[in-house]
């Protein structure tokens, strides 16, 4: 696959993932918009898992591009929530909730980390020498990088899952 085509995955990524996060708004918003989001929480998060995991497996294995020590740290965060999410909605088990939440969490923490590392890379970092921490291989819109992405994906994640959580403690 050419560069542009990979460009253009990247950017369809970012603008998905930047409309989840616009749209858990709703979350905050009372009437049927929020209701009916509030009613698919764990539904959304397996797709954003998913598609995060897709996303990272094109990136790598398609693209090319070879993943730092963080972002596989990352993905240990990530693709169990691309297992797990989508099988509790199908079996219809919300005890995944604080599960998925704590999975979430850790990724959030390890993914902020690799976007400061990225800001301010003069940092000395466990990352190797051939394949630093601070590289910035590709961008979304020549603005978002892939830990950037990843952050966004899995703040989106935590929101859903807190949210899940605050629901089912309403309903206990």
């Amino acid at each position: 696959m050419s560069t542009i085509d990979s460009q253009v995955v990247l950017d369809f990524f970012a603008l998905v993932v930047g409309g989840g996060l616009v749209g858990s708004l709703l979350l905050v918003i009372p009437g049927p918009a929020g209701d009916r989001l509030r009613e698919i929480l764990i539904d959304a998060a397996a797709l954003v898992a998913v598609g995060a995991t897709a996303g990272s497996l094109y990136l790598s294995e398609s693209v090319g591009l070879v993943p730092c020590e963080l972002c596989w740290f990352q993905r240990i965060a990530m693709y169990p929530l691309a297992v797990i999410l989508p099988l509790a909605r199908f079996r219809g088990d919300r005890a995944v909730v604080p599960y998925a939440l704590a999975l979430g969490l850790l990724g959030l923490a390890i993914s902020v980390y690799h976007v400061q590392l990225q800001l301010f890379p003069e940092q000395s970092s466990f990352c190797e020498a051939a394949n630093p921490c601070s590289n910035t291989l590709a961008k979304a819109f020549g603005t978002f990088s892939i830990p950037q992405l990843s952050m966004a994906c899995f703040a989106l994640v935590v929101i859903l899952m807190t949210s899940a959580l605050r629901q089912t403690r309403k309903v206990i």
